[in-house]
């Protein structure tokens, strides 16, 4: 697969597109190609709604450590008084876990397999097809139906 080299700026709350909110200027090159999700938004077949969505879920799935991991923890140790909303990293943990099981089951059964595997394990739609048994080119439209609902759950505009 091609890289594809995008200049992004960021903030304290992650990569900021045109239009976003201002905080600390630093920017950082981005590889659409990395992620699933951002290699369909890139060509245009999920919109900006549904690609957001799909970047929060992500984004809980990660942050609740739902994936293989060491068993060491290397967290800074935590100071009173900083941000996070005076959450441990446990608490923010569990958090995430809800959020992600909460969005998974606006999914459905039938739909949050496919979202799974393309949003959170970073699998292309041809791969997570076959592994699903689906016909080819089914994966685009049944995804895009996922995240319809998750964007719902998430209250994304």
């Amino acid at each position: 697969m091609r890289r594809q080299l995008v200049e992004r700026e960021l903030t304290s709350e992650g990569p900021r597109r045109k239009g976003g909110a201002r905080g600390k200027r630093r920017s950082v090159t981005v590889n659409l190609a990395e992620s699933p999700l951002s290699w369909l938004h890139a060509r245009g077949h999920l919109n900006e709604r549904l690609f957001d969505a799909g970047e929060r879920l992500r984004t809980d799935y990660e942050r609740a450590q739902l994936g293989p991991n060491v068993t060491m923890r290397w967290d800074p140790v935590r100071i009173k008084g900083s941000g996070d909303a005076g959450l441990s990293p446990t608490e923010r943990q569990i958090a995430a876990k809800a959020r992600f099981d909460g969005a998974m089951a606006a999914a459905g059964s039938g739909l949050s397999d496919i979202l799974w595997r393309v949003a959170c394990a970073g699998e292309g739609l041809p791969d997570a097809e076959k592994a699903l048994d689906w016909p080819a080119r089914s994966g685009k439209l049944v995804l895009k139906l996922a995240l319809e609902r998750v964007a719902e759950f998430y209250r994304v505009a």
